[in-house]
């Protein structure tokens, strides 16, 4: 993973190992399908922040109800194939939060995507969850 200058607080080598190895587990349960444990690395409610079709800035809390239903939703039955390749720059605001952009490139069932957004991450009983999601394009989802 890429860093930005060494400026504010600079994780440990293990900190980034342990950022990457949550977004592993995700990214495969993502792949999988598996809502249920996309949302177990959640932290509820969850805040979403992106824009709608009109243009227009959107945000909303979910509930972990509420993030099931809508990822089921969006992301289909698992009929298709999917998979991602992401590159992720980290910005560490402590040593249990951290900000990471992602720059990836989703394919489903031979079509390619790509995507840019960025999670806040917090780690809590030693264990990283997301706690806000920022992407454009999901506001109309936030209603």
């Amino acid at each position: 993973m890429p860093l930005l200058p060494d400026t504010g607080y600079v994780p440990t080598a293990d900190e980034l190992a342990s950022i990457e190895a949550w977004f592993t587990d995700y990214d495969a349960a993502a792949a999988r399908r598996d809502i249920e444990r996309m949302a177990d690395l959640a932290v509820f409610p969850l805040n979403l922040v992106s824009d709608d079709s009109a243009g227009s800035g959107a945000s909303a809390q979910w509930d972990r109800e509420q993030f099931v239903r809508t990822m089921t939703q969006v992301m289909g039955d698992g009929s298709e194939d999917m998979s991602f390749e992401s590159v992720r720059t980290p910005v560490f605001l402590g040593p249990a939060m951290a900000v990471v952009f992602t720059d990836s490139t989703m394919t489903a069932d031979g079509t390619t995507q790509q995507l840019r957004y960025a999670d806040v991450l917090i780690k809590r009983d030693g264990q990283w969850a997301f706690q806000t999601m920022l992407q454009s394009g999901w506001g109309d989802n936030l209603r």
